[in-house]
């Protein structure tokens, strides 16, 4: 093991650890509110907000977010996170800081979902399901660019690490192509494989990728959670050592396929 991975491993056990205890007090169920939430998909109304994720606007529709998008706390969303997709408090962390410095609530502490659209924070050029924001709109869901993606699953009950590598990289290359205006640094390079990584792990079998093309689509087109195709959440949790082991096979998988 890398002294760079033991270093991640050792801060990964301790967030996690410490934020376990905190979420225990914190969340602690008081006597007047000890009702179960309903997390039965629900599309967005006119006025809810939603992000250009698909993964996140899904936390949302199932309430595991609220539905409103609105004025959503660090600890909000890791605790949204762990309860519909049991992602790691050390893996939601990286979004969530992120996620803050988009926010125009007027607080510190909390964002709107809509406010993830601010381009060149978490949102980026070559989204696998939004067009670039040079073609303006970067927030709703494109059929068009989803179609250049999903075309790599078709025939598929499962999708290996190396077909989404090369539907993401495939992806990229068309972006650059068409978009005057393409930009995609070294850190939303990051970003890009991450989102990969993240709907191969949950979908999947873990580190191995095979997420099920199904359970995908729905994701993807609907924006919800597919627990009516037979998803069920992990109790394994997905952690960010997790993240960068499946994160270094993708990459792998992209340079073998430039040769």
């Amino acid at each position: 093991m890398s002294l760079a991975t033991k270093a991640i491993t050792t801060f990964s056990s301790l967030f996690t650890g410490t934020y376990s205890a905190l979420e225990s007090i914190i969340s602690r169920p008081s006597p007047e509110n000890t009702q179960q939430e309903d997390h039965t998909f629900q599309p967005p109304s006119a006025t809810d907000k939603r992000s250009p994720c698909p993964m996140v606007n899904a936390l949302a529709n199932h309430n595991y977010l609220p539905r409103d998008g609105a004025n959503i706390s660090l600890l909000k969303l890791i605790q949204a996170a762990k309860a519909g997709i049991n992602l790691a408090p050390d893996a939601t962390l990286i979004v969530g800081l992120k996620a803050l410095q988009t926010s125009t609530t007027g607080g510190w502490f909390t964002f709107n979902l809509d406010d993830l659209n601010k381009h060149g924070i978490i949102e980026h050029d070559a989204s696998l399901s939004r067009k670039d924001v040079f073609f303006g709109d970067n927030h709703s869901f494109s059929p068009e660019v989803w179609a250049t993606v999903s075309k790599h699953f078709q025939g598929l009950e499962k999708i290996p690490i190396d077909v989404a590598a090369k539907a993401r990289k495939e992806r990229v290359e068309n972006a650059k192509a068409t978009n005057p205006e393409f930009n995609l640094t070294p850190d939303h390079e990051r970003f890009s494989v991450l989102e990969t990584c993240l709907y191969l792990y949950v979908f999947g079998e873990g580190t191995e990728g095979n997420a099920r093309t199904d359970w995908v689509r729905v994701l993807f087109e609907q924006e919800r959670l597919p627990f009516r195709e037979g998803f069920k959440r992990s109790d394994k949790m997905l952690t960010l050592v997790d993240i960068l082991e499946l994160h270094k096979k993708v990459e792998a998988a992209s340079l073998e396929q430039k040769k």
